[in-house]
């Protein structure tokens, strides 16, 4: 099969059958393409939720790469933006952290601590991805991610990407409780 949107591939998948399989397999596209249908409808449900009794996630959508779901789920999980004193701590919270053994002069390099709601850091890992994606739109957080994946490691682009994915909750909760306008380039100039 070749590639092609979701939204299409019903319609492309049934053409490109042989005569032979379409019977069979008739009756599971037609439910791929009444998945499709449910998915918008239910995507269309979320942007509605999110701009109407949750405005306040306007400003989390504002960063490339972080889509409506991704901004209410922040909201919803973290419940209070005042919860933390610093936004610094959105990041262990959800645990996005390395975890720590020190005994001693031993202090080795652990995974994160993977505390906390593991849908919503799956989601920032998700966001982190693309921003460091082929399809990343150049900023600060993408420079940052990409210079950390060039300093080698067989794990480096995973720990750039948790990385990432930590920094953009900690952005997350700062445009949350100042409800400012999002700047790629913060504190850098655009190249």
């Amino acid at each position: 099969m070749p590639n092609c949107s979701t939204k299409s591939f019903h319609k492309r998948c049934l053409a490109l059958l042989p005569d032979g399989l379409q019977p069979a397999l008739k009756a599971l596209i037609d439910q791929v393409a009444q998945m499709s249908e449910q998915i918008q409808i239910f995507d269309k449900e979320i942007e509605r939720m999110a701009d109407e009794p949750l405005p306040e996630t306007q400003p989390l959508v504002q960063v490339f790469g972080v889509g409506t779901l991704t901004a209410v789920t922040f909201v919803l999980t973290v419940g209070d933006k005042h919860r933390f004193s610093h936004s610094r701590d959105v990041g262990s919270y959800l645990g996005l952290r390395p975890r720590r053994d020190q005994s001693g002069n031993h202090d080795p390099q652990l995974g994160i601590t993977k505390a906390g709601n593991k849908y919503l850091r799956n989601l920032l890992v998700e966001c982190a991805n693309h921003i460091l994606g082929p399809f990343g739109r150049d900023s600060g957080f993408r420079r940052w991610g990409l210079h950390l994946m060039t300093r080698g490691g067989k794990n480096a682009r995973k720990k750039a990407l948790v990385a990432v994915a930590r920094k953009l909750a900690v952005l997350l909760h700062k445009l949350w409780v100042t409800q400012e306008p999002y700047s790629p380039f913060y504190g850098q100039v655009a190249a």
